[in-house]
């Protein structure tokens, strides 16, 4: 009697796991091959003989490896040879075997490579190739041997984009009928569990293909009713079936889990719809890992996304930044210190099993597939150690403790979430296959009794606690949406401002901050870990101090760990780069702190451990920096420049200026060169009339220039604000005027996160500084030089806000609040003046080149790259002695100064000393 598919795979895993690694050079083929045909319940020496010996071309001698007469012919060669030179030896002796010798079947291997060449069906030159450690899923290829019908497997396309798209295809074409809402979205994630579960073993190898195209009409009229009736069996136990059910669709299993518990709308195919989804069958998905599932398929549901995969795909990469200093590789440390303790190991094992998992923002639950994967690789090695060699008597069913209800997730979509539970599922089998390879059993858990808690609901609205109770739960992860603050909904600020308590200054918060303080609320009096990815301005600008002063001082939240800003970059067309941080938090504070600084922010971190990590990401002291309306240290101050208000009117162009003169030569003197940061930054001119000083006498001989004073006193008028119609009645001034009277430092509000500088001025009185800049009067090159400084700009990535991923300069966060060299003595003062001119003669030697482009880090000469770094090293000198090698290192020595300058230190010293002196 033949074995069943269940015995030959449990035998196929043994097989696999007996012969792995144990190739040599001079490898016997006999014992081989003996145990690949006791997989199937076959003896080979009553069928096969090897050695057997034929005459090839040319008439000479030859010895086939192995030879099943009519059957298949084997060709065995040592581990790493070229297997197609084998299979044409194994040609060469087909050509001396009787006409009824001929085998249907090539099997050439070098014991970790199978290639298989079916000489009737795919062509000679054909062939499917696996793996030694894949052979459980390729078993049925062999089902000749156990005498079961022989299947003709063609060989599959990897799933890729083109999945999607013809999963696309369906969609599109169900939702064109009217199939659509909730049964269309159940109905695709059920149909992808199908197409996945024939691949990976948890159906037959092709047993919904072959239903499909053995059992429909090819015009697909009945394919709907066929589906209908594979999904209620697929939720029927085998003992309440219908005794007279269809033997090919009784063969399927009970899947269960309620995956296809809804009775859903009867759907309806046409012939091309039948031939889509038969292409998908065609399609390999056991090369798709359960860990990019959903991020593939959500893309199914939206057709602009279907070239655009990445768009929504957290890659693997970036999750184990979070999974692994939250906890992951604290367990593995455990483990390493344990793993010869068997007593301890078993009890390791049960905490492990204890383990609750909460994804607030799940999406298609990839951190939660990714955890789940890690957490049950880690469940491998333990059983490993503790069985070692007594694994082939353990029951996989009974110490297989980790299961997917440890994991839970909430999800504003609902496909998305149906994905998530579908993907766990996946991930679950895949981990059993690859425990049963290691025990040398087949382990897979069907039907499916559990689940993970995917919640179909928002976040923000929901009571965590409803969930996953606060008592059971131990980590709370995931990536909340990337949503700012200017583009919210009024329904998301309204959330937002709710779960902040309406505090002062919550209505400039982005959307993720509602995560953060959900989660400290729910973590309170708990052991509870969190780690969330999310976007670098919750740590930089105006929001930190909102969200963090609230977590910090009302929730006591201490952070454990932080990734500090990289780029979170995919492979999505078109998509842009967003500028994130990882942060690891609890209700209780940590003795390792660990803080992962990036030299290149594309590139890998640098692991350093931190005595205490502030709301800014850096190894100082919890401190807030706030808006502040004068500086902390004995500095000028900085303003806005001037806004015209003027519609446009006393604004021109090189053009504009040259046409407007030629027709009023005598207006001249009243233009004046305008600093505007667009136009600073990329070498253009700009030119506005200035007519502060003029005379009415003079004015009047102007036609043109009181012409545009006119109208700017008609739009002035006009404005519905009063302050406005105020300054109609000083039509000839600029709307706000702070034009300083002295030479200035110039800096541009907004500038590229790609230079490693922001590019200012120093320019004298007759230039106008624009209000899209802030200037620095009364300044000097001393002023100048610290401010061109990478010191300054540690601060400024730091603190500063930004406008996507580019700095937004504040007068009020950023100069108030920096803190200046101490006490520079005048020789380090006269050193950086020096180093600043430098700077400044470095960029005249490029007149024709514009600062966007002398600031571009692939364009900036040589000699204004030397200039700044001798400007660095004069500014670092007049700040300390010690090396300032990143820019972690100079946020850390700049804090404790903003310390010193706003804890009023430096007074109490200058007191101290007077007193001595």
């Amino acid at each position: 009697m033949a074995l069943s598919w269940n015995e030959i795979k449990d035998r196929a895993v043994a097989f696999s796991k007996e012969w792995e690694g144990t190739f040599s050079e001079d490898a016997d083929a006999k014992p081989f091959l003996v145990d690949f045909f006791n997989v199937f319940g076959l003896n080979q020496r009553k069928v096969a003989a090897f050695e057997h010996k034929v005459k090839k071309l040319g008439n000479s001698d030859g010895y086939i490896d192995m030879l099943w007469k009519g059957w298949l012919l084997v060709e065995m060669k040592s581990k790493g040879k070229d297997l197609t030179k084998a299979y044409g030896q194994a040609k060469g002796y087909i050509h001396g075997l009787h006409k009824l010798d001929i085998p249907k079947y090539v099997l050439v291997c070098d014991f970790e490579t199978f290639r298989l060449y079916d000489l009737e069906e795919t062509g000679e030159d054909e062939f499917i190739e696996f793996q030694l450690s894949e052979f459980v899923n390729y078993v049925e290829l062999f089902g000749f041997i156990a005498g079961y019908q022989k299947k003709v497997y063609r060989e599959e396309d990897p799933v890729n984009v083109k999945a999607a798209e013809l999963m696309g295809k369906l969609h599109d074409r169900l939702k064109e009928i009217g199939y659509e809402g909730h049964p269309l979205e159940v109905y695709l994630v059920r149909l992808l569990f199908c197409l996945f579960a024939e691949d990976t073993s948890i159906f037959e190898k092709q047993q919904f293909e072959d239903f499909i195209e053995e059992r429909t009409s090819e015009d697909g009229s009945d394919l709907a009713a066929k589906i209908q009736e594979i999904f209620q069996v697929l939720n029927t136990p085998l003992d309440k079936r219908f005794k007279n059910l269809d033997e090919q669709l009784n063969a399927f299993p009970y899947v269960g889990g309620k995956l296809f518990q809804e009775i859903l709308p009867v759907a309806h195919f046409d012939s091309k719809m039948r031939q889509t989804l038969l292409e998908c069958c065609y399609l390999d998905w056991s090369k798709i890992s359960p860990a990019i599932f959903g991020s593939m398929f959500q893309s199914v549901m939206d057709p602009k996304e279907r070239r655009n995969l990445g768009a929504h795909y957290t890659s693997e990469k970036n999750i184990l930044k979070l999974i692994k200093p939250l906890f992951l590789d604290e367990l593995w440390a455990e483990f390493e210190s344990i793993k010869t303790n068997r007593a301890k190991l078993n009890a390791f094992h049960e905490r492990l099993s204890k383990l609750k998992f909460l994804d607030p923002a799940c999406g298609c639950g990839n951190f939660l597939v990714i955890t789940y994967r890690e957490l049950r690789l880690l469940e491998l090695a333990v059983l490993s150690h503790i069985y070692g060699n007594d694994r082939v008597v353990v029951e996989l069913k009974d110490v297989a403790l980790l299961d997917v209800d440890m994991m839970a997730g909430i999800e504003y979509e609902e496909f998305p979430a149906r994905i998530a539970e579908v993907a766990m599922w996946l991930m679950d089998h895949q981990m059993n296959l690859k425990m049963s390879m290691e025990f040398g059993q087949y382990f897979a858990r069907l039907p499916l009794t559990k689940s993970a808690n995917i919640v179909y609901a928002d976040a923000l609205e929901t009571d965590w606690e409803t969930v996953v109770s606060k008592k059971e739960l131990t980590h709370i992860i995931g990536n909340p949406p990337f949503i700012g603050s200017k583009i919210m909904t009024q329904t998301q600020r309204d959330q937002i401002v709710r779960e902040f308590d309406n505090i002062a200054g919550c209505g400039v918060l982005d959307y993720v901050t509602g995560w953060y303080v959900k989660a400290a609320k729910y973590m309170h009096g708990t052991t509870i870990k969190t780690a969330f990815v999310s976007t670098n301005s919750i740590v930089q600008g105006e929001q930190t101090s909102i969200l963090w002063g609230t977590l910090l001082n009302k929730f006591f939240i201490k952070i454990h760990f932080a990734h500090r800003t990289f780029k979170w970059s995919n492979e999505a067309k078109g998509n842009a780069a967003v500028y994130c941080v990882i942060v690891g938090f609890a209700n209780f504070d940590s003795t390792k702190k660990l803080l992962f600084e990036y030299p290149d922010i594309k590139g890998e971190p640098i692991e350093i451990t931190a005595k205490n990590i502030n709301p800014y990401l850096v190894d100082a002291k919890d401190l807030f920096v706030e808006k502040r309306r004068k500086p902390i240290c004995n500095i000028p101050e900085i303003s806005f420049g001037s806004m015209p208000n003027d519609g446009g009117n006393f604004l021109f162009t090189d053009e504009e200026k040259h046409k407007f003169l030629e027709q009023e030569p005598a207006a001249e003197i009243c233009f004046r060169p305008l600093l505007s940061a667009h136009e600073f930054l990329n070498g253009h001119n700009r030119w506005c009339l200035w007519l502060k000083d003029i005379s009415p006498s003079d004015l009047k001989k102007l036609n043109l220039v009181s012409e545009r004073v006119e109208k700017v006193k008609e739009l002035r008028s006009a404005s519905s604000r009063q302050a406005t119609k105020k300054l109609a009645d000083f039509p000839t001034l600029f709307g706000e005027d702070r034009q300083p009277d002295n030479e200035f430092v110039l800096i541009p509000l907004h500038s590229s996160e790609n230079r490693k500088y922001i590019p200012m001025g120093f320019f004298d009185k007759n230039y106008i500084a624009n209000n899209s800049c802030s200037f620095i009067k009364n300044s000097t090159f001393y002023h100048f030089g610290i401010l061109m400084s990478t010191m300054h700009m540690a601060w400024v990535k730091t603190v500063c806000g930004r406008i996507k991923s580019d700095y937004r300069y504040s007068n009020e966060l950023v100069y108030n609040n920096y803190p200046w060299p101490e006490n520079p003595t005048d020789k380090q003062k006269e050193s950086i003046e020096k180093a600043a001119q430098k700077v400044l003669d470095a960029r005249a030697e490029f007149p024709n080149s514009s600062l966007a482009d002398l600031y571009d880090p692939l364009t900036m000469p040589p000699v204004l790259v030397k200039a700044h770094n001798e400007l660095d090293k004069a500014v670092d000198a007049a700040y300390s002695k010690q090396d300032f090698s990143t820019d972690a290192k100079r946020m850390e020595f700049l804090f404790e100064l903003y310390e010193k300058y706003t804890s009023g230190l430096f007074a109490a010293e200058k007191k101290t000393k007077s007193k001595k002196k």
